[in-house]
């Protein structure tokens, strides 16, 4: 095997596992938890949620040929399942699902 790509990979699962480590060894000990750690906890999951949202969303084209509609319904279907059942892994895994099978049927 090449050993470059050895290295690299070593390099990596170090690198990944110091980045996991990191929170357990800056916040040991029977110290609590500043507060904008806090706050970023809460925060964050919404954020990148909202940013991705925008990431896949920000490519529709409603001047084409299907108007963005695999889009707006398959985001709807992620919306309304998840309003429905509050699993985060059902809404995008159906959403994805809904929107493969749109375009790669009905939208061709």
């Amino acid at each position: 095997m090449n050993t470059h790509a050895v290295l690299l990979i070593a390099v990596s699962a170090l690198v990944t596992a110091l980045i996991r480590f990191a929170p357990f060894l800056v916040f040991r000990g029977g110290r609590e938890t500043p507060a904008v750690i806090l706050r970023l906890g809460k925060l964050l999951p919404c954020a990148v949620m909202g940013m991705l949202v925008v990431y896949c969303l920000r490519n529709m084209d409603f001047a084409g040929a299907s108007h963005a509609l695999p889009e707006i319904i398959a985001a709807a279907v992620v919306v309304l399942l998840h309003l429905w059942r509050r699993n985060t892994l059902l809404s995008i895994v159906a959403g994805t699902v809904v929107y493969m099978l749109l375009v790669q049927l009905v939208f061709v």
